[in-house]
């Protein structure tokens, strides 16, 4: 049966859908030639800018992400305009962000073992870039967890337990002087390092909604102390390995040695400002938590003068005529009412939804309701009737018209008719530019001219449908003239 091991592997395999489908999706970008363009690289070069790019208060601006990625896409194309660069850029920030859904997010399905030893379905949400606001109301770009771990390649891996082993790789790959493989474990143990800040940035986010949501008794200083340990013990391995490095940047006789251990030291300088910033706000976090338990707990309610409908308005106009009660009935209703429908039914019920604490996830998902299936009918038509007709309508040869190809269809099958004027149709829509992309060596076009149909069982056009190569070397252009002389 499914363990919990299986249900992280799935879990971790689908946060890497995403970047696939992008190079399975590229192909049908009609404004850029996108087959030499890698686009899981490129995205995976995004999240990297966005990962190096946050803090606690800010994240990636989107712009200057796309800016940073236009060397790396160049590369691919050396030979395209900058503007497409660019525009590869923004298409992959926005997929990563899964702009167009409706909560941005991505989804996938697997399967786990039920209480009853069965199989059961579930749905793991999850998203690869956020957008959030800053102190400064500006929107940002942030990474999730899903997104680090997709880049460093430690899926669904324990913080702590990844640094340490990131630090001992690490200074095993300087003693043996492989700084190219150094170089990428540095990378590894930075990126840690952000997802373990990104993790204490969350709790005080809900910290500042709720101080009820998070557990300040127990969990919070739990993690404080074991973030501070880690801070003590990373800044001495780091601050031994920077040494070591300033050694073999400072006695390396090879220019190429030299650039790599250069590259180390700022990776590993940036490592130990990434460490320090992190123990600053974990020494703010207490004094948060108690700045956020005075301000939810001791702020008043607002105090704003009601009306009094029953007093006010109802007991008054009862004692008085209809005429002379539907002058402060009908101005009291127009200034409440106004002149639409509010968006909001009341700001009481507004508040309570945004100060609501987020619901806590099933760490294995949602469970998948089962479908209903219903039966679909099969086609009405066979196959051999789909070939008769297709070998009909695309022969090779001047064009006909769809009342002579009616005609030659019902000699062969009176049922035949039906699916010529179905195969008409379709072609009177036929993109030529699909059928290049899809390397269709003919494709059936059909053309109205304004002649009326003249049949006993159907009526409109009478269209002229033929069959036509697809000159996958010429310009389209040349290809709509071949097509309009054989229709003349």
């Amino acid at each position: 049966m499914l363990d919990d091991g299986v249900a992280r592997r799935l879990k971790a395999l689908a946060c890497t859908a995403p970047l696939h489908e992008l190079d399975q999706r590229k192909h049908r970008l009609e404004w850029v030639d996108a087959g030499r363009y890698q686009m899981a690289e490129i995205a995976l070069q995004a999240i990297d800018q966005v990962t190096l790019a946050m803090d606690f208060d800010t994240g990636a601006d989107q712009g200057q992400v796309v800016r940073r990625l236009a060397p790396f896409i160049s590369a691919q194309a050396p030979d395209a305009p900058g503007a497409e660069h660019e525009r590869i850029g923004h298409w992959v920030v926005e997929n990563l962000i899964n702009v167009g859904s409706v909560d941005r997010g991505f989804r996938a399905d697997y399967g786990t073992s039920g209480p009853d030893g069965g199989y059961l379905r579930r749905r793991f949400d999850f998203k690869l870039l956020v957008e959030l606001a800053g102190p400064d109301g500006a929107i940002y770009l942030r990474a999730s967890d899903e997104a680090i771990n997709v880049l460093v390649g430690a899926l669904d891996t324990d913080v702590e337990s990844a640094q340490v082993a990131a630090e001992v790789k690490l200074e095993n790959l300087i003693s043996r002087g492989r700084l190219g493989d150094a170089r990428l474990a540095a990378e590894q143990a930075r990126y840690r390092t952000v997802q373990y800040a990104e993790a204490l940035r969350g709790r005080l986010d809900s910290t500042r909604r709720d101080v009820r949501s998070v557990d300040w008794l127990s969990a919070v200083p739990e993690l404080i102390d074991e973030a501070l340990r880690h801070i003590e013990s990373r800044y001495r391995a780091e601050s031994a390995i920077l040494a070591n490095i300033a050694d073999a940047r400072d006695t390396a006789t090879e220019p190429g040695r030299r650039r790599q251990a250069a590259e180390l030291v700022d990776i590993v300088g940036d490592c130990i400002q990434r460490h320090t910033q992190l123990q600053t706000r974990l020494q703010e976090a207490g004094a948060t938590f108690r700045a956020e338990q005075d301000r939810q707990q001791f702020a008043g309610r607002p105090q704003r003068a009601a009306v009094d409908v029953f007093g006010q308005l109802l007991n008054p106009c009862l004692e008085l005529d209809v005429a002379r009660a539907a002058g402060p009935t009908g101005r009291f209703f127009s200034a409440g009412t106004g002149l639409r429908v509010p968006s909001v039914p009341s700001l009481t019920g507004l508040v309570e939804v945004l100060l609501e604490p987020p619901p806590e996830r099933d760490p294995l998902g949602e469970v998948m309701p089962e479908p209903e299936l219903v039966a679909v009918d099969t086609d009405r038509y066979s196959d051999e009737q789909w070939r008769r007709v297709g070998a009909l309508l695309e022969a090779p040869g001047p064009p006909r018209r769809l009342s002579a190809a009616l005609a030659a269809a019902r000699a062969l099958d009176p049922a035949l008719a039906e699916l010529v004027v179905l195969r008409s149709l379709h072609a009177l829509g036929t993109s030529v530019a699909t059928a290049r992309n899809q390397g269709d060596e003919r494709v059936c076009l059909a053309v109205d001219d304004g002649t009326v149909l003249r049949d006993p069982e159907f009526g409109g056009s009478d269209l002229l449908i033929g069959s036509v190569e697809v000159a996958l070397d010429e310009p389209a252009a040349e290809l709509a003239d071949e097509l309009a002389e054989d229709v003349a």
